[in-house]
């Protein structure tokens, strides 16, 4: 068999571009749908805008009345929807019925003998309420504010001298005083670390810091006290 039938043919590769390249220009982009027209607002336009070439940018600023009315209204709008929002929100956060009805208690006083301290359960803690008696106003009286670790006066921590109103926590750790006990006459002393009140409920000794706390109360008649309004 001849080798010429083997011989391999050589192609000249500028040939091959010659002849499967073709290199196309066109002036405009090409439309592929040709039966589609382009969409024409000219009928929704004012005259004076119609025309692209003439018109510029800012024109609307011909009509500042009309685009400040329209900015007005539409902050209205906003600022009206923005305070339901927040009403809403701050609404969905308050307390239920179930919850207020629990954070004020009445109290009938009328109970409670001259020196005696009665103990009710108030927002899950311990509420002190305790009678004077003459002699223990006479003595709290008359403390010099150099005695007291948090200097308080019998007059900014009662509404009536004759009755205290006081949480019954202790302000060290959290302990539970007990009435009518302690260094001082009529007074409160904490079983756990230690702690003295006077029957002001003020601190005198040990490691309590400040005085037994005071909540929020009024009168609402000389034998009803209302705490927590």
């Amino acid at each position: 068999m001849s080798k010429s039938l083997f011989k391999k043919k050589t192609i000249n590769p500028v040939t091959i571009l010659n002849q499967y390249t073709q290199v196309r220009f066109k002036k405009d982009y090409p439309r592929l749908h040709r039966d589609t027209d382009f969409p024409n607002f000219d009928y929704y336009r004012k005259d004076q805008f119609k025309d692209i070439n003439r018109t510029s940018w800012n024109s609307g600023y011909s009509k500042q009345g009309i685009t400040n009315l329209i900015g007005f209204v539409g902050s209205m709008c906003a600022m009206y929807g923005l305070k339901s929002e927040l009403t809403h929100f701050l609404t969905s956060m308050s307390a239920p019925a179930d919850v207020l009805a629990l954070a004020s208690i009445e109290v009938d006083i009328s109970g409670i003998a001259p020196g005696m301290c009665s103990s009710y359960k108030w927002r899950g803690k311990p509420l002190f309420i305790k009678h004077r008696t003459s002699n223990e106003i006479s003595i709290e009286a008359n403390t010099s504010f150099s005695l007291l670790k948090d200097p308080e006066t019998p007059e900014q921590r009662m509404i009536k001298q004759q009755w205290l109103v006081v949480i019954g926590i202790c302000t060290h750790l959290g302990c539970i005083p007990i009435p009518n006990s302690g260094d001082y006459v009529g007074g409160f002393y904490c079983p756990c670390h230690g702690s003295h009140y006077d029957n002001a409920g003020r601190a005198r000794k040990g490691p309590a810091p400040t005085n037994l706390e005071v909540p929020s109360h009024r009168f609402l008649s000389d034998n009803v006290i209302i705490v927590g309004e």
